[in-house]
Order: C-alpha cells, then structure tokens, then sequence
C-alpha cells in the first residue's frame, strides 16, 4: 500500500539541521519508536508529506525542506520582554518553572496558546523567544517508510484526541509524554 490520503503511516527517521558539511543531529525516530500519523490530516508539515507521498513500506527517503517549507524564518518581532508579575503564583515569581531554557505554555491576547523559551530573567522583564525552535533552519530528513496502511477509528482517536495535556502522538497510555510538552 501506498502513502496517500488517510492513510496510517509509521517510519523511521534522522532529522539534521543545519547546512552541509554542519549538521547535528535534532531528533531520531528508530523502528522501536516511530513516527506514526495519518496522511493527509494536517499533522505533518505540508512540504513534509509532499516528499512521502506515493511511498511504500521498506522505501527510504531523503530530502531537505527549506525554512519556508518548514518552520518560517526566526524573527526577532518574536521576542519579547514581558512583566515578571505575569508569572507571579500567590504574589511570587514562579522561580522553579520560570528558568533560562525553559519552554513554557503561553497565550496570547486573542486567546491563542503559543510555546514560548526562556531566553533570559532579568530584574523586572523575563526574555521570551516565541519563534517555533526550528525557525530559519533547514531541516533534512533521511528514513525509512515502515507501515502504511487504512486508518483505523481508534488510530484516528489515538491520534486526534487529547490526551495527557497535549495533543501529540508521542504520548504513552500512563499519560507520559516525552513530546517536552508536559
């Protein structure tokens, strides 16, 4: 079976960034822990899944996809200084959770929930990067297609549902998740 609309697809895969010749390595799928998703659905980046369509389980891929095709180019408008009080519990800055490095579950204005990194605390501002971590990067992929096959209602369910906090695929039935969402 082919890689097409609807279809259950697992692979392996090793994603680099960077430019030739400056690589390293950003993430691993392995036989033992795939990349599963349904075609199609939206879940993929749309460039992503242009260059596995048509597929077959054993076929090998490899191909790069250009910021524009992936994640958009960094943009320092995405950086912003917001009030330390904002991250305040009972009239306190949240120390244990507020630290450079970490990625933290935020919303916007209008309501929209957005991931934003810790660049820095400083005195009375805390340095909030809000670009995607992969933007302005090239991303190349290099993998194997494992399974293809007709989506199942509870694959679907598995995959469309939220569960654990987040709605990743990533997530074990113990509400464990290994996405760094949670």
């Amino acid at each position: 079976m082919k890689i097409s609309k609807d279809k259950f697809v697992s692979l392996t895969y090793d994603l680099n960034v960077g430019q030739d010749g400056e690589q390293e390595l950003m993430e691993r799928a392995t036989e033992e822990r795939p990349l599963s998703f349904i075609y199609g659905m939206g879940m993929m980046l749309e460039a992503f899944e242009r260059n596995i369509e048509g597929l077959q389980p054993g076929d090998k891929f490899s191909f790069s996809l250009r910021p524009e095709e992936a994640y958009g180019e960094y943009k320092e408008e995405n950086v912003v200084e917001l009030p330390k009080k904002i991250f305040e519990i009972e009239g306190k800055f949240d120390k244990s959770r507020i630290s450079e490095g970490e990625t933290l579950p935020m919303m916007d204005a209008q309501g929209n929930r957005l991931m934003g990194s810790v660049l820095e605390v400083k005195a009375e501002v805390v340095v909030m990067d809000f670009n995607h971590p992969l933007a302005g990067e090239t991303l190349h992929f290099d993998g194997k297609v494992i399974d293809v096959h007709e989506a199942t209602a509870e694959e679907i369910a598995a995959l469309t549902q939220p569960h654990g906090g987040c709605n990743c695929s990533s997530c074990d039935a113990e509400d464990k998740c290994d996405c760094g969402c949670n």
